[in-house]
């Protein structure tokens, strides 16, 4: 017997294994990179941000389900869909099973997984289609989501309430036009009590300003404030990206992310990974990527049928590099 022939294969197999399971070890959540990512990059381009508008992620506790919004090209109105990352890949997106018929966006899971809240325009009672949206939630069974529930005033009004985002303990923050004749859209909290939400309060203007500010994504122990601002003095275009700090119970001013984050374009809807290691967040409405060069009519139609078309896109960047503190 050829002792070399039985050994050699043995010994090539658990080589293979062990740089498989130290891959493993170095990438415990499916968005995870082995290099750093100290520039903006699309995540997961073909899969999970295509031609079409995609935004608005939200990751599973462990990383390895991701839920996200498909807009109509005019961006009037969205699906929540679902995709899993099974046997190296993200799956091909399915709708979410309370998503599909109303117009459904920004979906934002509690940090245990547990509930999961959304903006929708559907009907509170009867059939007809809200004009503004309310914000809803699911809950998880053991055969899955509940169905949706709409959450009561004083959360929701008759003006538009909506990009929900919660902390550990329950506290809801999210933004609302309920004071639009005086100062646009702007970024509330309310605390869940008893377990009802019963009182709102409107940021102070550390956070909020006289421009729309939207968009806020609030850390789990409630230390890490990201948001939108529209047409702030220090800004770099449209929508850019802010930062606030929980100081002691006070909000410090808010610090826009800089030209790494933020361009021309629009910058919109930030949140940092469940590791706590990357920032993610929603770039697009007219930044296409044409060649410095002449192009054919293929590569035209390769690239307006690609992430790179204008769109919107979700991207990723390690949370140092933008400039995030932990």
């Amino acid at each position: 017997m050829n002792i070399q022939r039985i050994v050699i294969p043995i010994m090539l197999a658990l080589v293979a294994a062990l740089a498989f399971g130290a891959v493993v070890q170095r990438r415990p959540h499916p968005y995870a990179s082995d290099e750093p990512i100290t520039e903006p990059q699309i995540f997961a381009e073909g899969v999970i941000s295509t031609a079409d508008f995609d935004d608005y992620l939200a990751f599973t506790p462990d990383g390895k389900t991701v839920y996200f919004t498909k807009h109509r090209p005019s961006f009037s109105s969205g699906t929540i869909v679902i995709s899993h990352f099974k046997n190296g890949k993200w799956t091909i997106p399915e709708v979410a099973p309370f998503s599909g018929q109303y117009g459904d966006e920004q979906p934002c899971l509690s940090p245990d997984g547990n509930r999961l809240f959304f903006s929708s325009n559907r009907p509170v009672n009867g059939a007809t289609p809200r004009r503004d949206a309310d914000i809803w939630f699911v809950k998880k069974t053991a055969k899955g989501w509940s169905e949706p529930v709409h959450l009561d005033a004083p959360v929701n009004t008759d003006a538009y309430d909506w990009h929900p985002s919660v902390t550990s303990d329950g506290t809801l923050y999210f933004v609302s036009a309920r004071q639009a004749e005086k100062r646009a859209n702007n970024i509330y909290r309310s605390r869940l009590v008893d377990g009802k939400y019963s009182s709102v309060e409107m940021l102070s203007d550390a956070v909020n300003s006289d421009r729309h500010d939207m968009h806020p994504w609030i850390s789990a122990d409630e230390k890490i404030l990201l948001f939108v601002s529209e047409g702030r003095p220090d800004g770099f275009g449209n929508d850019d990206l802010y930062v606030s700090y929980n100081r002691n119970g006070a909000w410090s001013p808010a610090k826009n992310l800089g030209p790494k984050i933020n361009t021309q374009f629009y910058e919109y809807s930030a949140k940092i990974s469940p590791d706590g290691k990357y920032l993610f967040y929603c770039h697009g409405f007219g930044d296409i990527n044409l060649p410095d060069r002449r192009v054919s009519y293929q590569e035209l139609l390769g690239i307006f049928n690609s992430a790179h078309n204008g769109f919107a896109n979700i991207y990723q960047i390690d949370l140092a590099a933008a400039g995030v503190e932990r």
